[in-house]
């Protein structure tokens, strides 16, 4: 068993190391070590053993994606040749908490793989806002530090917390928009950001770059204070079942375009609104884990997975994701991995 687990690690390492360029690896190793970010995120949020530090309450799903012929024309991508591409699914809801209420308002998660012709993948970690908490590693790290809670207090230091924001106001654009949202119904009916900006590059070599949306095919609903206190704290998992048993668990993959003069190198700043936007194709999820197992138990989600086709953007936080993840899964896999 020890022998499983250290060589999984190596994997996971490994993994960190093939999928990040050299100037990825700069600006993850650089600016800030990922396991001072790991550790950061575990003493402000509290360290589970064997969760993942971060949309620790999740469960697994399987589906299958469909690309249209906008997406086909966009991008060579083979995602969007029209046949079905079998996708691992994960739900969770944000934090690190893997208790956490399912009637509160705040980050739902949806992440994919997209396991593609002749071994590729498309990982993705989709999100029910339109912008992330920070737009570097640095004001992320520098933003969950300065929420640290004092040992004495069990608090975080106010003066601390208020002198961080009025240096980085744009910490609080994430918080105030779930603020603004009602509790979401369902995890099928809440829209799902990519927050960081993609080029899509076809058949000719020409990059549209731009920002996608996975919007419910259903439609968007939320609850009221009320129905969401009916609800009660554990409604979403055995709603999610339901409503994929019953086919109404589906997502349209659109893109908004981006034009010259927008700003792609930000995850804290959407593109302007009005913007044209195309469908790629749909996202159906056919089925939901019974229990906390399943294929996604071990995905890291990993954005900078990318097929050819399409490609990342110059975002700082897109490129320094995968060293932290790799961190966090080499620490869950010894702790013994849940969900």
């Amino acid at each position: 068993m020890k022998k499983t687990i250290l060589t999984a690690v190596a994997s996971a390492a490994t993994l960190v190391a093939l999928t990040a360029t050299p100037a990825v690896q700069a600006a993850e190793t650089g600016d800030v070590d990922p396991t001072r970010m790991v550790d950061a995120f575990e003493a402000t949020n509290g360290k589970f053993e064997g969760y993942r530090r971060s949309g620790a309450k999740g469960i697994c799903a399987v589906g299958e994606f469909v690309g249209s012929p906008e997406g086909r024309a966009l991008s060579s991508a083979s995602v969007f040749s029209g046949s079905p591409i079998p996708v691992i699914v994960r739900f969770s809801v944000g934090g690190a908490n893997p208790k956490a209420a399912d009637n509160s308002k705040g980050q739902r998660n949806m992440a994919l793989q997209f396991n593609l012709p002749g071994g590729e993948t498309w990982q993705m970690g989709n999100i029910s806002a339109p912008v992330f908490g920070a737009s570097s590693p640095v004001q992320l790290l520098g933003r969950v530090e300065s929420l640290r809670p004092d040992p004495a207090t069990k608090a975080a230091d106010p003066a601390k917390v208020k002198a961080f924001v009025d240096a980085n106001p744009e910490v609080l654009l994430q918080g105030k928009y779930f603020a603004s949202q009602p509790v979401p119904a369902s995890f099928g009916s809440v829209n799902y950001w990519g927050v960081h900006a993609f080029g899509f590059v076809n058949a000719k070599g020409e990059t549209q770059f731009g920002k996608w949306i996975f919007e419910p095919v259903g439609g968007v609903a939320g609850l009221s204070d009320d129905e969401a206190k009916a609800r009660g704290a554990t409604f979403l998992f055995d709603e999610l079942r339901q409503r994929a048993q019953a086919g109404k668990l589906a997502f349209n993959f659109n893109l908004e375009l981006a034009q010259a003069g927008d700003k792609i190198d930000s995850a804290t700043v959407p593109l302007p609104e009005g913007r044209k936007k195309l469908m790629l194709g749909m996202l159906k999820v056919t089925s939901v884990a019974p229990d906390a197992g399943g294929d996604c138990l071990n995905i890291t989600f990993n954005p900078m997975v990318l097929p050819k086709g399409v490609k990342g953007s110059a975002d700082p936080m897109l490129a320094a994701r995968a060293a932290p993840y790799g961190v966090s899964l080499g620490r869950r896999l010894t702790e013994g991995s849940k969900q």
